[in-house]
């Protein structure tokens, strides 16, 4: 199996290690992926809970996927100014 690997600290094709902006800008594409996948699974979670517990743990659940979503768009923004 073919398994691409890159440090952190460099950037993929280049020489060096990447600068402060090159890492938040990776840190944040990741972040975001990531909270993404986390807000799924709230919500996933929350239909079950709906279901089978409690509407008011299915709504707690629902509100920190809104959370997560909001911190998101936080993370956009930034990455949107980092090379402006």
């Amino acid at each position: 199996m073919d398994h691409h690997h890159h440090h952190e600290n460099e950037e993929p094709g280049a020489h060096g290690p990447l600068s402060t902006k090159g890492k938040l800008s990776k840190l944040l594409e990741y972040w975001i992926k990531h909270n993404e996948d986390h807000v799924r699974t709230y919500l996933e979670w929350s239909r079950r809970a709906r279901e089978e517990v409690s509407q008011e743990v299915s709504s707690l659940l629902e509100e920190a996927a809104q959370m997560t979503v909001s911190m998101n768009e936080k993370f956009k923004q930034a990455s949107e100014k980092l090379f402006t």
